[in-house]
């Protein structure tokens, strides 16, 4: 018996050696990002097909439609690209900085992603049979089949017992290291998971009201209602993406440029910031609707500005360090010092594209909060340009820099020269077709080119006709986005089985003001009452309003 033990034990250790972390995490994390850029290549490739349709360079084929494509790009990319590979991420530095998820949480992982896996292949099977081609927002009064619904809310569930996992370990972290902050990875992850699960509530709130709709038991749907739901879900999901990005600017890139955290504290109160401020800016998305009062857009327009001081804090801090790191490094005078960065390591390079391009992507943020020049924007391919930019520029490439560092951690091997070159060809190549398509996609918004439409001339419309040229680098930027993915997900592949066995660390900064953190920062509990308080402010009066004084609601619709 004692002899099995210690096999055992020499076998689990020799696993250690393989993956490097603790094995049973290491091999949750791969699974979630494995999941991950397999759905990064599938939504790659819809998304060609949508560029190509809408620029007018290849038609679809008859039996594919364009709202179909846009679907099924936009479910795979924004729910199970981004989901999968943040926990993948998130377990990976929760098991590191813990040493070590609990058995409990791990089972609770393994569960959700049960659920994921179930959930988004009934989702994906009703899009392709045509049933479900109602795009990424998914809300009435257009109808999807009653298992699309139920797909996603298995999905929502997978992530509700993902987000438990978290907070039950981080309760236990706290209860056996009493007096001690958590480390700043954790706090992250806890400020991330909070946001999500109640962003989610809502979700599935409207997700629990459509399935019956759909089914033709309840005959009409509160459309409005619906909607706010929706975004209050939809606004606060995409900057669960960006505060995943915002987690590893802090905590792994200053370690990987040789610098440390500019300041503990300055993080942790980012963190909480960005947790109390982020929910109420679901309105920016329905500025023109008429059923909204003028004073309720205006008090979320505030709202959703505001989320730019805890971004503006990252700005400082972040151009601090990098500052400090360039002039340790010998660079001189006012603007020397940037170029003794090490802009040939990917995993610099390409989480410091994602930060030079969130600058314009946030101001163009605040043109689409604003309430007057939203009306100009708000039905154009403006915002859908807005959209590539935040997210698939400032999150997505954070993403894809993490990888180069994080899967070779979790493996047990090393990044290759010649693999970082790979992954900065990469990155250059996704940044080149990003411009064009987000680019293009701005300027022809500005003229008036719709958005959520295929492509048409309008009946020989001359206005219509003068938005091609834009369509047509659109189309362009799409075929080198789709070259990016392939490249990357080759990456992903060489570096989960291919690299050179050897030891990489999971970069965490160091930073000198951990010993004066005050531990009230640690109060969870107060900042998520502060939050729903923020919410009840925002949501309370317009949603009593919809409902008291709500309009014939609306049957299910199908356009396609």
């Amino acid at each position: 018996m004692e002899l099995a033990l210690n096999k055992t034990q020499v076998l689990r250790q020799k696993s250690m050696k393989v993956l490097g972390a603790k094995v049973q995490d290491a091999q949750l994390s791969l699974t979630y990002i494995a999941v991950s850029f397999a759905t990064l290549l599938l939504g790659g490739i819809f998304g060609l097909l949508q560029g190509l349709d809408r620029s007018g360079i290849m038609p679809l084929p008859s039996w594919l439609n364009y709202y179909q494509v846009l679907t099924a790009h936009g479910i795979l990319m924004l729910l199970v690209f981004t989901t999968t590979f943040v926990i993948g991420y998130i377990y990976a530095g929760l098991s590191h900085v813990y040493g070590g998820i609990l058995p409990q949480v791990r089972r609770m992982a393994w569960i959700g992603f049960g659920l994921m896996v179930v959930g988004v292949a009934i989702v994906v099977t009703t899009v392709a049979m045509g049933d479900a081609s109602v795009l990424y927002t998914f809300y009435p009064p257009l109808a999807a089949s009653p298992y699309f619904y139920i797909g996603l809310v298995l999905v929502v569930l997978g992530l509700w017992s993902v987000s438990a996992g978290v907070f039950i370990n981080y309760h236990y972290w706290r209860k056996t290291h009493r007096g001690q902050p958590t480390p700043l990875f954790a706090f992250f992850a806890m400020g991330i998971f909070v946001l999500w699960f109640f962003a989610s509530i809502p979700l599935m709130i409207e997700l629990v009201t459509l399935i019956p709709w759909s089914m033709g038991i309840v005959p009409t749907v509160n459309v409005m209602l619906n909607r706010t739901f929706f975004w209050t879900f939809g606004h606060t999901v995409v900057n669960v993406w960006y505060f995943v990005a915002v987690s590893a600017w802090y905590v792994a890139v200053p370690k990987i440029i040789g610098g440390k955290i500019f300041s503990d504290k300055l993080a942790r109160v980012v963190v909480i910031l960005l947790v109390i401020l982020n929910l109420p800016g679901g309105f920016h998305h329905q500025i023109v609707d008429p059923a909204i009062s003028t004073g309720v857009k205006y008090l979320h327009a505030f709202m959703s500005m505001s989320v730019a001081f805890p971004s503006l804090m990252t700005c400082f801090a972040m151009f601090a360090v990098f500052e400090r790191v360039g002039r340790k490094n010998g660079g001189k005078g006012l603007l020397g010092w940037y170029k003794k960065l090490p802009w040939g390591d990917v995993r610099f390079l390409a989480p410091m594209i994602a930060m030079i391009a969130f600058i314009p992507g946030g101001a163009g943020g605040i043109i689409n909060t604003s309430n007057q020049m939203d009306q100009v924007i708000h039905n154009t391919l403006w915002v859908v340009g807005h959209f590539h930019l935040t997210v698939a520029m400032t999150a997505v490439l954070t993403f894809f820099g993490i990888c180069y560092w994080l899967i070779p951690y979790l493996t047990g091997r090393v990044l290759t020269p010649a693999m970082n070159k790979v992954g900065v060809i990469q990155t250059i190549v996704w940044t080149f077709g990003m411009t064009l398509m987000s680019g293009s996609q701005h300027w022809v918004g500005l003229l008036g080119d719709p958005r959520r439409t295929a492509y048409t001339t309008y009946n020989g419309s001359e206005v219509a006709a003068s938005w091609d040229p834009y369509e047509l680098v659109m189309g362009i930027g799409a075929i080198f986005l789709l070259t990016a993915v392939i490249i990357q997900v080759c990456a992903v592949y060489h570096m989960m089985f291919r690299s050179p066995k050897g030891n990489t660390e999971f970069p965490i900064a160091e930073a000198d003001d951990i010993a004066t953190t005050p531990m009230w920062l640690e109060r969870w509990g107060l900042w998520i009452l502060l939050m729903l308080l923020d919410i009840g402010m925002a949501y309370a009066v317009p949603v009593v309003d919809f409902i008291v004084n709500a309009p014939p609601g609306s049957p299910p619709i199908r356009t396609w």
